[in-house]
């Protein structure tokens, strides 16, 4: 008998190509998960592919653009089954409400929101069906806390907090969890392209000012993000939902 975490499941991720998602695709398929990445570009998620299936892992890339309710259902149909759901895909805006125009927020709204919407609409049929089925959203502390200029980002991770809580309550009955995690500022390479382009020349400081932020000291590392996505996840969660986890580095509660 297989003494990982998730041996015999099946997890299907939305962008998990990149980032915290790349984190916890590997992790998932490290645990014994068949994983397939739900990608818009799928040429990012193809050595991930690579990497995992040389371990002797599973996982499979499929192009999806969650923002379109019908290419979502079509591929989710394709794989059948989902044992797990890492609701992952998300973009980010820098602006407040007076610089954040009308396409803007629905160009947040698409993919945040809609996007998560959609793939929750493809999946909990086969969950409900099954009987079984753990749900996990990727939100953000900007849903908790007022973070400056980042009105229709923290607009969109409050609407998917909302929406784990009612999918948790609607779908008890059924043997579904569902949960989210909020994350403060993680190190992936969309940091690194953010401040090169908004900060030039001033790369390491802007770095040093971000990492400290958060009040222990530094950001996060997407490894650390899918370690707790991995227990919720996992069977050693079965007790837990309805429930939103800051992952911050003290961020919530020690910023005073």
């Amino acid at each position: 008998m297989s003494n990982k975490k998730l041996a015999g499941k099946t997890a299907i991720i939305t962008g998990g190509g990149s980032g915290i998602g790349r984190a916890i695709s590997l992790r998932f398929a490290q645990e014994g998960a068949a994983v397939h990445i739900l990608e818009l570009n799928t040429a990012v998620a193809d050595t991930l592919v690579e990497a995992i299936g040389a371990f002797g892992g599973q996982a499979s890339v499929h192009s999806c653009d969650v923002s379109k309710q019908e290419m979502v259902c079509d591929v989710v149909r394709g794989i059948g089954t989902a044992d797990i759901l890492v609701n992952n895909a998300g973009i980010a805006h820098v602006g407040d409400l007076e610089h954040t125009t009308e396409a803007d927020f629905d160009r947040i709204y698409a993919v945040n929101v809609k996007g998560a919407y959609n793939v929750l609409y493809a999946v909990v049929p086969l969950m409900k069906k099954q009987g079984r089925g753990v749900i996990l959203n990727m939100a953000s502390i900007a849903a908790i806390v007022g973070i400056t200029d980042r009105f229709a980002y923290s607009t969109s991770k409050g609407a998917v907090q909302a929406m784990t809580l009612s999918v948790a309550r609607d779908y008890l009955p059924y043997g579904i969890r569902c949960n989210s995690i909020s994350p403060a500022r993680v190190h992936t390479p969309f940091v690194d392209g953010f401040i090169a382009k908004n900060y030039p020349g001033k790369e390491a400081e802007m770095f040093e000012t971000l990492s400290k932020s958060q009040p222990i000291g530094r950001m996060a590392q997407p490894e650390e993000i899918a370690s707790l996505a991995l227990y919720l996840c996992s069977d050693e969660a079965g007790f837990i939902t309805g429930n939103d986890y800051p992952i911050d580095g003290g961020f919530v509660k020690l910023n005073n």
